[in-house]
């Protein structure tokens, strides 16, 4: 017997991780930025807040972008001491925690990359904690300089690290001299609100909306919209697809003025070594690797909410009277009867081929290796079934079948 997909949601349903309390203080000044805004109702609003809010805000994005995404978590390409320190300040105006801080948690993202391990996953933890609460997490707090130390051996690094609001105070004040209060609520405040909301959304949005292009074994996804708004880093299935990659708009439509602005830093030698996607990735002609296959494969599986599977397997159960005998006298036996016993069960209860493939063809960009994805999910799905099935066996075990 094979039970249908379920295709009220093709989405892949993790196990939602309850947040923790967040009750790290450092809430308080978040809220706090957000709360100031407001003081515009008594400040007013001058063009020259508006100019200096608009000016802030693009180099803030491309100090994000440029300086602690593509520069300090991948090394996308080379620059010098000078101004590798002028990317972490610039970047560090945005009052994201230090340098250090953020290309640690972003590597260990890319790491784990929508796994129980990511530290912001929202099909891990919940749309809202991916987009912002983890932030608040106390085992968050400190950065882990092992997994950055071709960073960490740098001093004026550290010390910028270790003393994250010198920057913002420095950028606060200078919105002050130039446009008065206007300009710090307007210029500064309101920028540093938005820089903040259209980073984390990358974090959120771009997991959960958009198009998937390249298979990547998570749930990446380009996103126009969020590439205006963050001035090229809205395309993050590329970037996943090949993390190396400066440029991160593939197509020549793919807007991306981060990528544009550190080519022409390249022409004038301020950074050089720009890597770019291989032309293999580009004509679609990459082969992902058995770990990406393998994670896709659990997204996969994961979408058909085995939780659903498991429950249409227990009303099919009482009614399969030849399946419940054979069962219960594979339990009496041993267990390593009962384990083939449910392992056969759990074949006819899971989804068939067809259905696994169906599914794949709506969640996974088209990809040489989509015979072995469907494979693999089918297998991890009986393989859930069984272990179910099998673990309901003791409290089976000799009682008669339909009982």
């Amino acid at each position: 017997m094979s039970i249908s997909a379920d295709n009220s949601s093709e989405r892949p349903r993790f196990g939602i991780e309850k947040p923790r309390h967040a009750d790290n203080p450092s809430q308080l000044p978040f809220w706090a930025v957000h709360v100031v805004c407001l003081a515009a109702i008594w400040t007013g609003i001058t063009w020259q807040s508006v100019a200096i809010a608009v000016a802030f805000y693009g180099l803030r994005i491309f100090g994000i972008g440029a300086g602690y995404h593509r520069y300090f978590s991948h090394k996308t390409f080379k620059t010098s001491r000078w101004f590798q320190f002028v990317l972490a300040f610039l970047a560090m105006t945005t009052a994201q925690k230090g340098v250090l801080w953020w290309a640690e948690k972003h590597r260990r993202h890319h790491k784990y990359s929508d796994q129980a391990e990511d530290i912001h996953s929202p099909l891990q933890k919940g749309f809202w904690e991916a987009h912002v609460g983890w932030i608040f997490r106390r085992e968050y707090q400190i950065s882990d300089y092992q997994l950055v130390a071709d960073l960490a051996k740098y001093p004026e690094l550290v010390w910028l690290d270790r003393n994250p609001m010198v920057p913002p105070i420095a950028l606060g004040v200078a919105a002050y001299l130039i446009g008065g209060w206007p300009g710090l609520v307007v210029g500064f405040f309101w920028s540093t609100v938005a820089v903040w909301h259209a980073t984390f959304m990358i974090n959120s949005l771009a997991h959960v909306h958009g198009k998937r292009r390249f298979v990547t074994g998570d749930d990446s996804r380009n996103n126009w919209f969020l590439a205006v708004l963050t001035m090229g880093e809205g395309w993050h299935n590329n970037h996943h697809a090949y993390q190396k990659s400066c440029r991160q708009g593939f197509r020549w439509w793919e807007w991306d003025p981060n990528y544009y602005a550190i080519k022409l830093l390249s022409f004038v030698g301020v950074v050089w070594d720009v890597h770019e996607p291989p032309k293999a990735l580009l004509a679609g002609d990459h082969v992902p690797g058995a770990a990406i296959i393998a994670r896709t494969a659990a997204l996969v599986a994961q979408s058909f909410q085995t939780d659903k599977l498991i429950a249409q397997a227990q009303a099919f159960v009482p009614e399969a009277q030849h399946a419940l005998a054979e069962w219960s006298r594979a339990a009496a036996q041993g267990p390593h009867l009962a384990a083939d016993a449910a392992r056969e069960l759990a074949a006819k209860l899971a989804p068939s081929l067809e259905d696994v493939r169906q599914r794949a063809a709506r969640l996974v960009a088209q990809t040489p290796s989509m015979d072995e994805i469907v494979r693999q999910a089918h297998v991890l799905l009986t393989e859930a079934l069984s272990a179910h099935l099998l673990a309901a066996l003791p409290a089976r075990a000799g009682k008669p079948a339909g009982a």
